[in-house]
């Protein structure tokens, strides 16, 4: 049901100076209904208001002069000003548009009006037409300076996608809503993707159907909003739609030469299902909005066959054993003699050599020199894959890893409330968010001549998969009004993100025999609160306008790491004992020293026990395949709090002329204080040309998961061996022994010049930023650091972690991102009935690293600062995305009709390898997206469309530059433009009752 109202009202005013009035009116849509929020200024001036939430506004104006009026979304409207209420209609349009609310604490400043360049988008028509559904690839395509991409084989980053802006670190961006601090994610990216070594925020935790816009600012503003804001800020504004209810259903699937692992068809299948409902509150525009959604994603493979090795001889002697029902666990050597001779790829010299080994021969493979000389010869570990497929009824497909995107199931829910308690603008307001979703990925396939798989268990081999249960909690409340005229708003904004794993499809190598298929692997969570009071006031009579803000903040942090089942981290030693046989010491089940009556520990009787191997001698590795569980050794608890304070001064010199000053103190209790600048100002030449330009400095403290993160899991190097990494903390022994230093905050500099242009004959509208940031002291996540494996100290503690290599984190580098951000919008009415909507905007950015890598005095005698920063994070940071993104998005609207189509260039990108001639490019591409709406009646829209219509795909991964790791990455997982999964169609039905 529509809303009838009209309240139009006068308010008279003491005159000073010249006689004003206040001119009053309300804004609507195309259906007639309100529009909460538009901005509404008197043309040629800084004299702005904005609709309250029935769309009505007051504006000191005098009768006859012009009001632009705009909102995001809809096409600008300039009328002239009359006396009783006037009533104002706008019409409708996508847009990578102009309003902002983050960038400056002035309640009048309009968007054309800003200092630094934000982008704001309009979420209403992006939800009906746009082919993406979850917010991190709703923004990757819809703002260019944005860049995130779901991620393959990489734990948990598989699970939550990691982003950026302006092609800095995901946690170099600060994410608010409904401009308060969103809590991070309690993932750490640790494997080979982009961002590796650092913490996002979760977005797609965000349903879409709850937000009304975002705003993205292109600046460096932690002076003005603290700790992260180094590349940007990104705020995401709520709904406050009420006796509206909007619904909306989305099924698609990737229909593609490439899905099904290469071989055509269907798959990825994706399923959204969104709604969002509002009712007012009281008589004074209280309100209560519910909106959240539930989707389904199915996984899908891009390899297309597996062409390394799957068997040697000894597996085809362990399928016959099988056929005679021998126990393969314990085959005798007279029986792998015995059936040696039935094998039909061995000749007779072969089978001499078996039946004439000792056992000690038996058991040792075959061994070369360093110029790959064979030194002795065992038949037993021939390669015999494919003689052993065609035994087995098998091609090597089966043994493909799930290259492509993970499984999802999740729902959220976020609701947002306010309730106008008085005259005087005196509100309470709460948002809320909770959200849920399960993942599941694949890691590398287990081969069945591989150490370890235990074959007796999985005689073919495992895929194992990351079971992933992800849930985020958050809830903010909030009171602001007047006090003598100060405008004050006390908040408290609670978050937490919780990431558990379990393991499924696995093995425990170590306990053989013993071992669970599935583990509780433990997890992690990150808990934030933070209270904030803000003050600000605008005086109207000072210059021509002066705004001034004060405010502080508290922050108290909380970080834990909760452990999993013994099995899931254990490495057993071969009397099915959980202690390490590397240990001198005994421990209990779950790893902790044990002491004797005088507190001693005691020393371990079974250090002569041999971990349990396989028939070749190879250890076999303890701990979860895929994901070794975190211990009680990684177990902890760590805190730390925050407090900061903060000024910002926007002042009006005059019509023209406008400067801004903040600065912003803060303290963390762990590692010091800071203080930050910014300073902007705008300088407009005429009503249609503004020049702006600022400088500022900022910091990021380290988060609490790079300083206390510490586990251990399984790296695939570049040639895909498996490798056990333990990541160390910096304040551990093995980080002292190695001379890298505890962590301490990152700072920057940066400056941006740009100007914004209006040609309103040909509806056109030109914005122009460059941009340059210098950080120092960069935290990274280093290379691999290995023993000397001559029983060293450090030896000891790679042991005593399972681990054969150690990693951390560091402040390893300094350095520069520069950059050029074009946003060009045209609008044209083409008839009475269609309107045309361009938008052209593109981000030119290059990132490197300047100066020295900052190793100490003990990274550089040991000849180790290469392994400190090495080569592959050098790409991750500079080439692993793209450098150059260009959307052209066209929307072509009618009553009846909305026609949407995209068109995103993506920069060349590099492969991630710390080997320089395998740094294969891979070259440009353009990506199309075409969608097709049909209002069938006020309540029901359908739409049909395509995300990549063409079906591209980045270039292959090419022989010559050796990253294929035969035949699993046929498109590189390390460097990523826009996805594998090619071309996905979509139908979507909304149906919105008023």
């Amino acid at each position: 049901m529509k809303k009838q109202y009209l309240m139009c009202y006068v308010l008279f005013m003491s005159i000073i100076g010249i006689a004003s009035a206040q001119i009053t009116g309300t804004v609507l849509d195309e259906d007639g209904e309100p529009l909460p929020g538009a901005s509404v200024v008197v043309k040629g001036t800084t004299t702005g208001s904005t609709t309250d939430f029935d769309g009505l506004f007051s504006i000191d104006a005098e009768v006859g002069d012009k009001l632009v009026i705009s909102y995001i979304g809809y096409e600008t409207k300039e009328v002239t000003a009359a006396a009783g209420g006037m009533s104002v209609q706008l019409s409708s349009g996508v847009a990578l548009s102009e309003v902002v609310i983050i960038g400056s604490r002035n309640p009048n400043r309009t968007a054309t009006e800003s200092m630094v360049p934000v982008d704001v988008i309009s979420m209403k028509e992006l939800n009906s037409v746009a082919p993406q559904v979850n917010l991190n690839q709703i923004l990757n395509y819809v703002a260019p300076s944005f860049t995130s991409n779901t991620q393959t084989i990489s734990d948990g980053t598989d699970h939550i996608d990691p982003a950026s802006l302006r092609g800095l670190g995901p946690d170099q961006v600060l994410v608010l809503i409904n401009g308060k601090r969103r809590h991070t994610s309690s993932l750490i990216n640790v494997n080979g993707t982009f961002g590796r070594g650092s913490v996002g925020t979760d977005l797609n935790a965000i349903p879409a159907a709850a937000i009304q816009r975002i705003e993205v600012l292109r600046d460096g503003a932690a002076a003005q909003y603290g700790s992260d804001a180094i590349a940007g800020v990104i705020n995401i504004v709520l709904n406050k739609s009420v006796n509206e209810l909007n619904m909306s259903v989305t099924s698609g699937a990737n229909f593609s030469k490439n899905a099904n692992d290469q071989t055509g068809g269907v798959d990825g299948a994706t399923t959204n299902i969104a709604a969002s409902y509002g009712v007012p509150l009281g008589k004074d525009g209280g309100l209560l909005n519910l909106s959240g959604d539930f989707d389904v994603r199915q996984p899908y493979g891009r390899m297309n066959e597996w062409d390394g090795g799957i068997f040697n001889a000894y597996n085809s002697i362990e399928r016959l054993a099988l056929g005679e029902n021998l126990d393969i666990a314990n085959l005798q050597d007279a029986d792998v003699v015995r059936l040696s001779q039935n094998l039909p790829f061995f000749d007779q010299n072969d089978r001499d050599i078996i039946s004439g080994f000792s056992s000690s021969e038996l058991h040792t493979p075959t061994k070369r020199d360093e110029n790959n000389n064979i030194i002795f010869y065992n038949p037993l570990s021939n390669d015999v894959t494919d003689s052993e497929l065609t035994e087995r009824n098998q091609q090597r497909s089966d043994y493909n890893m799930r290259v492509g995107q993970s499984a999802l199931r999740g729902g959220r829910i976020f609701a947002n409330f306010s309730m106008p308690l008085d005259d005087n603008g005196t509100e309470v307001y709460s948002f809320a968010g909770i959200s849920s979703r399960t993942g599941n990925s694949a890691g590398f396939y287990r081969l069945p001549n591989q150490s370890r798989t235990f074959t007796p268990a999985y005689n073919n081999g495992f895929l194992p998969e990351i079971n992933s249960t992800i849930k985020d909690r958050s809830l903010s409340v909030g009171i602001k009004g007047k006090i003598n005229e100060w405008d004050v708003d006390l908040s408290n904004t609670y978050g937490k993100n919780s990431f558990l794993y379990t393991i499924g499809n696995t093995f425990n190598a170590s306990m053989q025999n013993a071992s669970p298929t599935i583990f509780d692997a433990g997890g992690f969570s990150f808990a934030q609160n933070t209270a904030n009071l803000d003050v600000s006031r605008f005086f109207e009579d000072a210059l021509s306008g002066l705004n001034v803000a004060f405010g502080a903040e508290y922050r108290v942090e909380n970080y834990d790491i909760v452990a999993g089942e013994p099995a899931s981290y254990g490495q057993y030693d071969g009397t099915g004992n959980i202690n390490n046989p590397y240990d001198d010491i005994v421990r209990d089940a779950a790893g902790v020293p044990l002491l004797d009556d005088d507190e001693n520990t005691i020393p371990n009787p079974n250090s002569d026990v041999r971990v349990p191997t396989d028939f070749f001698g190879n250890a076999r590795p303890g701990g979860s395949q895929v994901f070794p569980g975190f211990s009680p050794n990684n177990e902890l608890s760590r805190g730390r709090s925050s407090v900061a304070g903060y000024i910002d001064i926007e002042a009006d010199f005059s019509e023209k002329f406008l400067a801004s000053f903040a600065t912003r103190f803060e303290n963390y209790s762990d590692f010091g204080s800071t203080i930050n600048f910014k300073l902007a100002t705008r300088y407009k030449i005429n009503d249609n040309l503004n020049i702006r330009a600022a400088a500022n400095t900022g910091f990021r403290a380290p988060s609490l998961h790079q300083i206390n993160f510490n586990s251990t899991s399984t790296i695939f190097d570049q040639n895909g061996d498996p490798q056990e990494v333990g990541t160390f903390a910096n304040n551990s022994r093995a980080a002292k022994l190695l001379g890298i230093p505890e962590l301490k905050e990152e700072t920057s500099s940066s400056v941006s010049v740009g100007f914004t242009a209006k040609i309103p004959d040909a509806n056109l509208t030109l914005t122009v930023d460059g941009y340059y940031v210098e950080i120092n002291d960069r935290v990274v996540y280093t290379g691999q650091f290995s023993g000397p494996g001559t029983g060293t100290e450090l030896d000891n503690l790679l042991r005593q972690a399972n681990a054969t290599a150690a990693s951390f984190f560091a402040n390893a580098i300094n350095t520069e991102s520069r950059g050029l951000d074009v946003v060009l919008t045209h609008q044209a009415n083409l008839s009475d009935n269609w309107r045309l909507k361009s938008d052209l905007a593109g981000t030119f950015s290059k990132t490197n690293q300047i100066g020295d890598i900052n190793a100490s005095q003990v990274l550089e005698d040991a000849g180790l600062v290469d392994t400190y920063f090495p080569e592959d994070s050098r790409v991750y940071l500079e080439e692993a995305v793209p450098r150059t993104k260009i959307n052209l998005s066209n929307s072509l609207t009618s009553d009846k009709w909305i026609m949407f189509l995209r068109n995103v260039y993506f920069g060349e990108v590099t492969e991630a390898t710390t080997v320089v001639e395998n740094q294969q490019v891979f070259g440009t591409k353009l990506v199309t997206d075409l969608s097709i709406g049909y209002k069938a009646t006020d309540a029901l829209t359908l739409t049909v469309g395509a995300n990549n219509l063409f079906d591209i795909y980045p270039d292959r991964a090419e022989e010559q530059f050796n990253n294929r790791s035969s035949g699993r990455f046929d498109w590189s997982r390390r460097a990523q433009q826009f996805g594998i999964g090619g071309r996905f169609l979509f139908a979507r039905v909304n149906f919105t009752l008023k």
